[in-house]
């Protein structure tokens, strides 16, 4: 299968400085190795095109791990000749940053000699790829959305769809729709998400995920991040908290201003001395509260906090496999689930024949 026609000029990769990065040399190299793709390695590509295309039908990445239900499949692959085109779902955010994940992992390995470029897709593109999610949530009190679904749910009851399986669930009388994505949906992509489930109805959509601190005292995978506020494109955006007063009342939840950044590759030490007032970091939740707000309706999100980009941890995003790391977030997920039942209790009964939701 050959790669779409782009729907705007290419531009040109260039690697990172490693050195002036908030992870260390050793950790961000174990970092790019497992998100590169293994066709890398197979031969120096005179060119290396990165495309948002959503194309399980070429080379799967090696590094795939699919132990995991959701947010497994890695970017694809095609040789073209002595091209490489590699393959992500379609979203700028994404694009650019599997593209800079290519031209440092090259760099790194001394093999990087400026041929490495990406191609931005257009905005209908990447509709047209998140509107391939078909679910009826307009009955549903909640849509819980993102990582450790499985740590909530049924494992036989998931209904597959295009690249993502949802399931629902009952609390105390209200119903809860669990959404996972196969793929990943980084950066703008879940705000398109978020856009199309509430063209569907949805009228509280939760995003359950991991954040970096950035307050250098916030210890990884000891605590919880929420709030309602994330500087977005040098902006502040703001959404009706769908997990509003929770810090107040549960001190292993921290709640604070959140940054939206395209990469965790931009995020360098000059990045960081410009952060502060902030604690958290990640690539979707700005996109995805600007699009709850947009919509009309409640956006919450309840991370486990992964790493620290302030201060040097032992854990940190290369190692998150560890036997002693699962163990930590699988007590955090424990307690993401008991607050989504308190948050589903305190939800008023929806009245569909005639009456108004909450």
């Amino acid at each position: 299968m050959t790669a779409p026609p782009s729907e705007e000029t290419a531009l040109g990769a260039s690697p990172i400085d490693v050195h002036r990065h908030t992870m260390s040399v050793p950790s961000l190299r174990r970092y790019l190795e497992i998100k590169a793709h293994h066709l890398l390695c197979e031969r120096d590509w005179a060119s290396i095109r990165v495309i948002g295309a959503y194309d399980r039908d070429c080379v799967a990445s090696a590094n795939e791990k699919n132990d995991k239900l959701f947010n497994w499949q890695r970017p694809t692959a095609e040789a073209d000749g002595d091209c490489l085109v590699i393959k992500c779902f379609p979203g700028p955010d994404y694009v650019r940053h599997y593209a800079l994940i290519i031209a440092t992992y090259l760099s790194l390995a001394g093999r990087y000699h400026g041929q490495v470029g990406y191609e931005l897709p257009g905005e209908r593109t990447c509709a047209a790829a998140v509107e391939r999610l078909e679910v009826d949530p307009s009955g549903d009190d909640l849509v819980v959305l993102g990582w450790g679904l499985g740590h909530f749910t049924d494992p036989g009851a998931w209904v597959a769809g295009h690249g993502y399986a949802w399931q629902r669930a009952e609390h105390h009388g209200r119903r809860v729709l669990y959404l996972g994505y196969q793929h990943s949906i980084w950066g703008d992509v879940a705000g398109r998400v978020v856009s199309r489930l509430a063209a569907l109805s949805a009228r509280r959509v939760a995003y359950i995920g991991k954040v970096g601190a950035l307050d250098p005292a916030i210890a990884p995978n000891t605590c919880l991040a929420t709030g309602d506020t994330s500087i977005l494109d040098d902006a502040p955006v703001r959404w009706r908290n769908a997990f509003a007063g929770l810090a107040d009342s549960h001190p292993d939840i921290r709640h604070g201003v959140h940054v939206t950044s395209p990469s965790i590759l931009l995020e360098d030490a000059r990045w960081l001395a410009g952060q502060a007032g902030r604690l958290f970091v990640d690539p979707e939740i700005g996109h995805m509260g600007r699009a709850a707000a947009c919509s009309g309706i409640e956006f919450g999100f309840l991370h486990v906090v992964s790493n620290n980009l302030a201060a040097a941890y032992p854990a940190d995003l290369s190692n998150e496999r560890l036997s002693h790391v699962i163990e930590c977030r699988a007590r955090l997920l424990d307690r993401i689930h008991e607050i989504i039942r308190l948050r589903l209790e305190a939800i008023p009964r929806y009245a569909p024949a005639g009456g108004t939701s909450p």
